[in-house]
């Protein structure tokens, strides 16, 4: 079984969907099979094809094991579909399919689905009605403060060329043009908090561009400033207008199933009273225009899927920190509940079946993953996807929609330096040499590299490392030479090349007997005796 996983990209559902089907196809056992007295050639059962597909679909990474049976069987009706199989008499188109010993086969055309070319990008032309938003970079002469004294050469290097060539003709110092730049507005800031965000985001996904993934047009710099800095103590965003908070009765709803059976005495109680809570919640959510996560950002959260793997849990956290934060704050206090409930409801053991065949943690995720994950147009692999999703997003609901500190303290420190940095030369009057005892802050430009890049980089910088904690413990005259002996036998053992490139075999102390010194000569006092 092939545990090829795809990549954070453009069009991701729609190479999931072609990497199945070609799974499906490579892998699904076909062979001569009788149905109504009639021999049909290189075929197989829904059934076993039910068999064999949920089994692919619960190992493979992209999708994980919360897939049931009955997913399965819708996908292999979107299959039929979409013609990827067909019955032995060639009929397909619709989604007649049903777990039972029904005969299909594979036609012999290509199912795959063709990938989008991207679009061209447009132009931010006075005609063209759109505003492109401005980047860091733009900014540059906003962002960065510069000393009036010498310069080095490589501080000269990221020194806007227009400013520098004006400096000259003018004969005025860079640092003194810099120091009378505007002071930063609420858009400025609002435009830090996106850029800041947007970076740490892209940087996760490992992409060369977050266009590839989503439109900036519809990230709110405002949402990510409400979602950081308005919650409560419990961390949930709380709104300013209330109109847009849940409704009363969904929330006593949702408080009832969260802390069952400890609700309030003046509900009614009769037998399947959970059951009908639970269809009530469950309505008002799906009753919502858009999903949680909407319609925008549909695409952004599919590429947050291929890091929900085991060895990348981590990162994965971390992107859905930041992926979340760009959801409107009602959207996202809506999700902080939802999570929260179906978290407690599933870890309830006191709490009734709520469905006779389906356990409580199934349940909660096949239940709710149509109304936080969908796109606004129809995908074959919505209910598949939104699963994996959900789940993680259930397991991980403290973590993933907590406000990430790093994040508030990067930004905050940032804004706060660039108001000291720019409202010090007015407030203070500082001239000339002054103004060059005042805080610099520099900006260097990093290059992207590979993964292959990385692991030599840190390979090697591992190795310098221990090479210099060599060197001390041969060269340290304060080591005590039993202590050095020790370490060093210690060192050779944990790390035998380093050890052999620095220590050549002719230099190295062979292992001499051990010579125990002579055994003192004790005489023997005679023992004490009445006749002595």
């Amino acid at each position: 079984m092939d545990p090829h996983v795809i990549t954070p990209g453009p069009y991701r559902a729609t190479k999931l969907w072609n990497e199945v089907t070609r799974l499906f196809r490579s892998g699904m056992p076909v062979r001569k099979q009788w149905q109504n007295l009639r021999a049909h050639a290189a075929c197989f059962a829904a059934t076993a094809a039910v068999d064999w597909l949920h089994q692919l679909l619960r190992s493979n990474s992209n999708f994980g094991p919360d897939v049931t049976r009955q997913q399965t069987v819708q996908l292999l009706k979107k299959f039929l579909k979409n013609h990827v199989i067909e019955d032995v008499k060639g009929r397909w188109g619709s989604e007649d399919l049903e777990d039972n010993g029904t005969l299909y086969r594979f036609p012999s055309s290509s199912p795959l689905k063709p990938i989008p070319s991207p679009a061209p990008k447009q132009s931010s032309t006075p005609g063209s009605g759109l505003k492109r938003s401005l980047s860091l970079r733009d900014k540059e002469g906003l962002f960065r403060f510069r000393s009036t004294k010498k310069q080095s050469k490589e501080t000269q290097e990221n020194v806007d060329p227009a400013l520098q060539a004006k400096a000259e003709d003018e004969n005025v110092p860079i640092g003194e043009q810099q120091a009378h730049k505007r002071e930063l507005t609420e858009e400025d800031e609002q435009e830090i908090w996106k850029e800041i965000t947007l970076t740490h985001l892209q940087k996760i996904l490992g992409i060369a561009s977050l266009d590839e993934v989503m439109d900036r047009r519809h990230v709110n710099p405002q949402n990510i400033i409400h979602n950081m800095t308005k919650v409560n103590k419990h961390g949930v965003v709380t709104l300013d207008d209330k109109t847009n908070d849940l409704p009363h009765w969904v929330l006593s709803a949702m408080k009832s199933l969260a802390n069952w059976p400890k609700y309030d005495s003046g509900q009614p109680s009769y037998p399947g009273f959970e059951r009908d809570v639970f269809k009530t919640v469950s309505d008002y959510f799906y009753s919502l225009a858009q999903p949680l996560l909407t319609y925008q950002l549909y695409e952004l959260f599919i590429n947050v899927l291929g890091l929900l793997q085991s060895h990348s849990e981590r990162v994965a956290i971390e992107a859905l920190q930041l992926c979340t934060l760009l959801l409107p704050p009602a959207s996202r206090r809506r999700l902080q509940l939802l999570m929260r409930m179906m978290s407690r409801i599933s870890q309830n053991v006191d709490m009734p079946r709520l469905h006779h065949a389906i356990g409580t943690r199934t349940l909660m995720v096949h239940t709710f993953s149509g109304c936080v994950l969908g796109s606004a147009e129809e995908c074959d692999l919505d209910e598949l996807l939104a699963t994996r999703l959900v789940s993680f997003l259930m397991d991980h609901q403290h973590t993933v929609l907590a406000v990430p500190q790093y994040l508030l303290t990067a930004v905050t420190d940032h804004v706060q330096y660039l108001r000291s940095a720019q409202l010090a030369p007015a407030s203070r009057g500082l001239q000339g040499a002054d103004l060059a005892s005042a805080p610099v802050l520099l900006h260097a430009f990093c290059r992207q590299i590979s993964s292959v890049e990385f692991e030599q980089q840190r390979v090697a910088a591992s190795q310098k490392a221990m090479e210099d904690l060599l060197e001390i413990l041969l060269t340290d005259r304060s080591i005590a030479d039993k202590d050095r002996h020790k370490r060093l036998k210690q060192f050779r053992k944990q790390y035998p090349d380093i050890y052999s490139r620095r220590v050549p075999a002719s230099d190295r102390d062979e292992k001499k007997p051990k010579i125990k010194p002579p055994l003192l000569t004790i005489r023997k006092t005679k023992a004490f005796s009445i006749r002595n």
